[in-house]
Formats: structure tokens, C-alpha cells, sequence
């Protein structure tokens, strides 16, 4: 009852909350008024990049991106205190082992689908780093890239298993990687700070405002992808392990 009464009054609140919020549709909110019209036609000056989207969230709107970073964050530390921290239990020694599917065959029996995995992985993970650093001229960033990443990891999982896959990324350095993207993201915020300008203005972290622009939507769309990818990974990690005790 005491989960239930909280989750009762999460959700009064954030229900509430949005009783503030303009009308959907209307043409006087304040999104149609200066600020959407500014991003728009000033981007290519202050940050410089064609991708206007980028500029907005990494920039304009670094606050809210980095919220947001931080979001993917706890949900993935409130699964991990959930089911992370129970240890699979031995099954008794009297169950029997599953029963093979029909046909006799297992996903580890099938050897073309190993070795297109193998094949495939790699491209993933290519086109998961394109897709990070050429965020800034095409549709991409960290989001983006860290979900490819986490799927080229988790085609590994799902073909060769939890044991291998743990080997070749191991769920410490996942756990380390996922604070150190959320780190890296508000430690940019920090270093402006010490450089005299705002909290994540990267205009101070280079001689030139727009190379400091590019250095700073740089680093945070690289933590924003540490933090994506590695957050996927575990949580499939942990439930992939729930699923099967040793």
C-alpha cells in the first residue's frame, strides 16, 4: 500500500504541475512568440552548425537536455536498486534443464546467424559513432548514437549470451561510463563557470565564441552518448540475468 499511495501522489502532482501549462495549439503561446523565430535565424551566427536542432538542444536549451541526461540516469539507477541488486538464484537440483525448442535447435546452434551478427556489429558500431559525430551537419547526437551503440551490444547479448557479452563489456565499466557521461555533461557547465562566462555557455571555452560552441556541443553530446549507451546496456543486463538464473 505505501508504493502505492506514492505513486498515487507522483502522479496528483505531476498532473497538477501541467494544469499550468498553455493550451495545446494555440498561436499565443509563448513558443510561437520570439524565441522559436531567434533559434531559427540566429544559429548559423552564435553556434555555427547546420544542424539547427542541435543547436537547441545542446545549446540554446543545454539546461533541458542535461536534465534530461540526468533523467535516463536515475531510471536506470532506480532499475538497478529494483532487480540489479538481487543475485540469480541457483535453481535445486532436482529441476531438469528447459526443453529444447522444436527442432532441437538454440540460437547458439545456428551458425549463419552468429556470423552475420558477427559481420553486422561492427557496422553498427560504425555507424553509431557517424552518427554521434556528425550530429552537428546531419539528424544525429547523443541519443541517437548511444540507443545504435546499446543495439549493437545487445545483438551480441541475444546471440552468443550474457556471459560472453559481459566479458567483452563488462557491466563495472558499463556502471562507470553511465556516471561519467552525466559527468562530463555538467563538468562543461563547471569549466564555464571557472572561465567567467554562464553555467554551460560554451561561448568561454575557446578564444572564439563559435569554436567554443563546437567544443562545448562536442563533449556534452559525447556524455549525453556515454550515458545513453551504457544505461541500455545494463538494463538489459539485469533483466537478461533475472531471466536466467544460473
Amino acid at each position: 500500500w505505501l508504493a502505492l499511495c506514492i505513486v498515487l501522489v507522483t502522479a496528483a502532482t505531476l498532473i497538477y504541475g501541467t494544469l499550468d501549462l498553455p493550451a495545446f495549439g494555440v498561436a499565443s503561446n509563448p513558443v510561437h512568440h520570439h524565441v522559436a523565430d531567434r533559434y531559427l535565424q540566429q544559429s548559423a551566427t552564435e553556434i555555427g552548425i547546420p544542424n539547427v536542432v542541435t543547436s537547441v538542444l545542446a545549446s540554446y536549451r543545454g539546461y533541458d537536455t542535461l536534465g534530461e541526461t540526468a533523467v535516463v540516469f536515475t531510471a536506470l539507477l532506480a532499475v538497478l536498486l529494483l532487480i540489479g541488486g538481487r543475485k540469480p538464484q541457483p535453481r535445486p537440483p532436482t529441476q531438469s534443464t528447459p526443453p529444447r525448442p522444436p527442432g532441437g535447435a538454440t540460437v547458439n546452434d545456428h551458425l549463419i546467424l552468429r556470423v552475420v551478427s558477427k559481420a553486422l556489429i561492427p557496422l553498427i558500431v560504425l555507424f553509431a559513432f557517424y552518427v554521434q559525430f556528425h550530429g552537428d551537419f546531419s539528424p544525429g547526437g547523443g541519443f541517437q548514437a548511444g540507443v545504435i551503440f546499446a543495439a549493437a551490444i545487445l545483438l551480441h547479448l541475444l546471440v552468443f549470451g550474457l556471459a560472453s557479452t559481459s566479458r567483452i563489456v563488462p557491466a563495472a565499466v558499463l556502471k562507470f561510463t553511465a556516471a561519467l557521461g552525466l559527468l562530463i555533461y555538467g563538468g562543461v557547465g563547471v569549466a564555464a563557470l571557472f572561465a567567467g562566462g554562464a553555467y554551460l555557455d560554451y561561448n568561454v571555452l575557446a578564444a572564439d565564441p563559435v569554436a567554443g560552441q563546437h567544443l562545448g556541443i562536442f563533449l556534452v553530446e559525447a556524455g549525453v552518448g556515454l550515458t545513453v549507451a551504457s544505461a541500455m546496456i545494463l538494463l538489459a543486463y539485469a533483466f537478461n540475468a533475472r531471466g536466467n538464473p544460473a
